[in-house]
């Protein structure tokens, strides 16, 4: 533990308990006596820290006086980590995206202001960190907010909904029954994961492509969570289908030196090869979403197998050089 660590962790305990005897601050932080005694003078003396000893409680604490006396001490600024300022910021951009209504209501304000005061703890204001670092969601689709109200409530009371939905591969309306199972966040959008009782299996909609939602009172049919994961959670990207496989693709070496510091799904298998390029395996179930970001890398990779997503990703070049050839 560092000496900011430790600093940090002195004020949690005496703000959390009133007080604490050298020994029990001793244990917490796992130091000597001589390095607890440099800490506590550091922040008397340093931070200006009102901490006292107090010889009837045998313990120190914060004094009262003194604080109401002087200025308000303040704590070196902190650096959160990538994921925590990744975790905070998102959190603020999903509540700022949620609008004024919606099933937090009065709650979003209190809860942005809180988020505000977490960021704004550090070394610079939480609008300096906003300025200073950038979220960029791409790709995001607009969703009809009373949608998302309804279906989120029925998901939580454990009912069923009618929807209309669009699918835009078969460009088709449809109406379904559906009991939904989870929501879940992917890629900036939102996705639905319910069980149809038309096809009386597992399906995943998109929110945005939802037309209408029709709240019912019947109760929703239970999915185990093993059940969603084994359907909808082991392949690549955010389609679901029967059966898996897996991607074998080969980057050049140009391009390994990204792609073996990425993650394209948790159980990916990847090495590389004596000439630099990269071996990547992935499972997927359903090719769309892989096939498209294939496609993202153009000459820098190669389908080694399946058989059947090679010839998806060369069909789908051949209709790219069909268009763009010249007469």
């Amino acid at each position: 533990m560092s000496q900011l660590d430790r600093i940090y962790r002195i004020d949690q305990l005496l703000t959390d308990r009133r007080s604490a005897t050298f020994d029990y601050l001793m244990g917490q932080l796992e130091v000597s006596r001589a390095t607890l005694k440099r800490d506590l003078a550091y922040l008397r003396d340093r931070l200006h820290a009102p901490i006292i000893y107090d010889r009837e409680l045998q313990a120190y604490r914060f004094s009262a006086e003194e604080r109401q006396a002087g200025a308000q001490y303040e704590l070196p600024g902190l650096w959160f980590t990538a994921e925590e300022i990744h975790a905070l910021l998102t959190m603020q951009h999903l509540l700022a995206n949620l609008g004024p209504g919606g099933l937090l209501r009065g709650q979003i304000e209190p809860l942005i202001a809180r988020l505000n005061g977490l960021l704004g703890s550090a070394d610079s204001t939480a609008d300096e960190i906003r300025r200073r670092i950038l979220i960029a969601g791409m790709g995001k689709r607009e969703y009809k907010l009373e949608h998302f109200e309804r279906i989120g409530s029925a998901l939580l009371r454990r009912k069923r909904v009618v929807i209309d939905y669009f699918s835009r591969g078969r460009n088709e309306r449809a109406t379904r029954t559906v009991s939904p199972q989870r929501l879940v966040h992917y890629r900036e959008n939102w996705y639905l994961d319910a069980w149809c009782h038309l096809r009386n299996e597992l399906r995943n909609f998109s929110v945005d492509a939802i037309l209408r939602v029709e709240s019912t009172n019947e109760v929703a049919r239970e999915v185990t969570n093993r059940t969603l994961s084994a359907v909808l959670g082991p392949g690549y990207g955010i389609f679901s289908g029967q059966g898996l496989e897996w991607a074998q693709l080969r980057f050049t070496a140009e391009r390994a030196r990204w792609v073996a510091a990425e993650q394209w799904h948790p159980r990916q298998r990847g090495r590389y090869e004596a000439d630099g390029s990269y071996l990547l395996e992935v499972p997927y179930s359903d090719p769309r979403e892989l096939t498209m970001d294939i496609l993202r890398f153009g000459a820098d990779v190669e389908v080694l197998a399946p058989q059947s997503l090679r010839e998806r990703v060369v069909g789908e070049i051949g209709k790219l050089a069909r268009r763009y050839t010249l007469s």
